[in-house]
């Protein structure tokens, strides 16, 4: 391996295998963005700061050894990002509105979903998430596809758990940015189109959003 490279490998949930994770050791020279003044006296609107892929990568490939740590099985693993990334989606979901709606929160599915998309994922990613779809069959499902998800990037998961999807990390953001906006979801990653973030709504959000269109 050339010395630009730098190699993180984690033991998968049953200890004879590892997930890997690599990124260029070039990368660590990229921006980082210092505040001036303390933390509580920064506006909301000031401009968006940036992080290095490497440091990013780093970061959560520490964060999959922290969960890996105490749990035993796939599920259980996915199950932890999960929990974590709801911390990560509480917290910013404050933030997003107040900068990003004036404060104004959505009261519409579509419309709650499409800020996902476009304004959370840029925050988060730096990008818009590549679609946004309805399942044909169920109106309470929605999918968020991104094709070469960011936070798999640099994961390299063994065949025999190839069920594993770190993704799970960014389904915990939207179920609670969801939870926390007054509609109440299940949000789970899969293998699908590259990543799929799967959203069941509970039945009362539908109920709510067709009464809303009646007005």
């Amino acid at each position: 391996m050339g010395r630009d490279l730098v190699t993180v490998r984690h033991r998968v949930a049953g200890g004879r295998k590892s997930i890997l994770c690599r990124f260029k050791r070039s990368d660590m020279d990229t921006r980082f963005t210092r505040g001036k003044s303390p933390i509580l006296e920064r506006s909301l609107t000031r401009p968006k700061t940036e992080v290095s892929l490497s440091a990013f990568a780093l970061l959560f490939s520490e964060i999959v050894q922290y969960c890996q740590n105490r749990v035993y099985s796939v599920s259980e693993l996915q199950n932890k990002l999960s929990e974590l990334g709801q911390q990560v989606g509480m917290r910013i979901l404050d933030v997003l509105v107040m900068r990003e709606k004036n404060g104004k929160r959505e009261t519409k599915v579509i419309n709650m979903l499409l800020f996902i998309k476009v304004n959370v994922w840029k925050a988060l990613f730096g990008k818009e998430a590549d679609k946004l779809e309805q399942a044909n069959d169920d109106d309470k499902t929605y999918y968020i596809i991104e094709k070469e998800p960011l936070i798999n990037a640099y994961i390299s998961v063994p065949k025999e758990n190839s069920t594993l999807n770190c993704a799970s990390f960014t389904a915990g953001i939207v179920e609670a940015i969801l939870s926390y906006s007054g509609f109440p979801a299940k949000v789970t990653a899969h293998w699908h189109k590259g990543t799929t973030l799967m959203i069941k709504f509970d039945e009362s959000v539908i109920v709510r959003d067709k009464a809303l269109d009646g007005r």
